[in-house]
């Protein structure tokens, strides 16, 4: 009996998380006007209309057959929104604005849908003996894939000019704090990277299992992310004309694409200009950058350091100096709140390095989880012992292709579950969207 009642408690648990899902997503909609939801602001990226489709048709391939027994109702639909776009291929999209249903068409097909899944929800939660027995891993599946697209969204939204969004206030009035900027030293140890497969209690993504130990040489790190005012002195210092400093495919990328500052920044004058959610501001020189892989190996090759790897990242996040039980996340064992970081939904922009003391690791190094993604020299590959979920193969091992590098920590828009130690994200070197910024290592 108790452990019905414990599977029973889990999935309501579930099911309330995926209405809190729903919400955040839901949200981030309600900044686009309905003028602009054909428009593309990213290149490489669908239209905004297929995203508002594409959440709960994700939901119902995963889990109105499979888990339900439930029948398509409009399998075009099903299909249409069934796949995002890999931001890697290089071809860029080729549809107009007419091959793409009304929005009030969608947001019918939404409506039912999550009424028909909502209702199978239910009658799983009154029996739960009768399950599927993967239902459990497949609602969180459903849930984090939710989250995840409520902060990718944001950050393709940033790129949308505002006068196409609808502008919500900043929550958030950040104090800049009085920080400076040092290398801090790390003693050498063994790191746990991955979740154990035996960790029933725990979700995580296929990339994430496969726990194995692995040794990190003494290193130093940089205690806080490179802010805005770091890398303008690398722009002033003709960082992205010294051919020396890029690779071969990142030179070629910078070159065909004119970059010649980060994405979030614009020249105006003799002025820098930083482009928030919901306007633009003079360059905030104390917030973390926000960069592509490539533009941040150039920096860092500038000052002869290097990115660190994804074993350095996680020691000087989790580690401790006695070389005792790795922590939770970097401040200790307590969950997280808005007093260790800017995540989870709690800001739509960035704070200043050094804004969250709390949040600070066992070495002094501060801001490793929220505030953005922080990019590592390691490529995304697997664990040992990597298996495919069973119910979405291609999640990881798609992208198992040498151009992808991990990045670790979470940004403002990243929900406070994928703020565990293990979870992973991969962007290719040369995407400047994402809400990802770094911090550099001497070996």
């Amino acid at each position: 009996m108790g452990a019905v009642a414990t599977a029973v408690r889990i999935r309501h648990d579930l099911h309330t998380r995926l209405f809190d899902a729903r919400s955040r997503t839901d949200e981030v909609f309600r900044v686009v006007r309905d003028e602009a939801m054909c428009d593309r602001p990213i290149p490489q990226r669908h239209r905004i209309i297929f995203y508002l489709g594409h959440r709960e048709a994700f939901d119902w391939n995963l889990l109105a057959q499979r888990a339900f027994g439930l029948q398509s109702f409009h399998r075009t639909f099903d299909q249409l929104f069934a796949f995002g776009i890999d931001p890697t291929d290089g071809g860029l999209p080729s549809d107009t604005p007419a091959d793409w249903p009304e929005r009030e068409e969608i947001e019918g097909y939404n409506w039912r849908l999550r009424k028909e899944l909502d209702r199978a929800l239910e009658r799983a939660l009154a029996r739960p003996e009768e399950g599927h027995p993967q239902l459990i891993p497949m609602l969180h599946v459903a849930i984090e894939h939710r989250l995840m697209h409520a902060e990718t969204l944001a950050y393709m939204l940033h790129m949308l000019p505002c006068d196409r969004k609808i502008c919500l206030p900043e929550r958030v009035a950040w104090k800049t704090a009085k920080v400076k900027s040092h290398l801090v030293d790390i003693a050498p140890g063994r790191v746990t990277l991955g979740l154990q497969s035996s960790a029933e209690d725990e979700f995580g993504w296929d990339n994430e299992f496969g726990a194995h130990e692995v040794e990190v040489g003494e290193f130093a790190i940089d205690n806080y992310n490179v802010t805005n005012r770091d890398f303008l002195r690398f722009i002033q210092a003709g960082g992205y004309k010294d051919r020396s400093l890029w690779s071969d495919e990142a030179w070629a990328w910078k070159q065909k694409e004119g970059i010649e500052h980060p994405t979030f920044w614009r020249r105006d004058g003799n002025l820098w200009v930083y482009r928030t959610m919901f306007g633009e501001i003079r360059l905030p020189q104390e917030w973390p950058v926000y960069v592509s892989h490539a533009e941040a190996a150039a920096y860092a090759k500038w000052l002869g350091r290097r990115l660190p790897t994804e074993a350095q990242l996680h020691r000087a996040a989790y580690g401790t100096p006695d070389g005792a039980m790795e922590r939770s996340y970097p401040w200790g064992e307590q969950e997280p709140d808005d007093r260790r970081g800017n995540f989870d939904f709690h800001s739509w922009d960035l704070s200043p390095v050094g804004a969250h003391p709390a949040g600070a690791s066992a070495f002094g190094v501060h801001d490793l989880v929220g505030n953005g993604w922080e990019w590592t020299r390691t490529e995304f590959a697997p664990f040992p012992g990597f298996t495919p979920m069973p119910f979405y193969p291609g999640y990881s091992a798609n992208f198992f292709d040498g151009k992808h590098y991990v990045m670790k920590g979470g940004s403002p828009r990243t929900a406070a579950c994928m703020l565990r130690r293990s979870f992973r994200n991969w962007f290719q070197p040369h995407y400047p969207y994402v809400y990802a910024t770094f911090r550099c290592v001497e070996d």
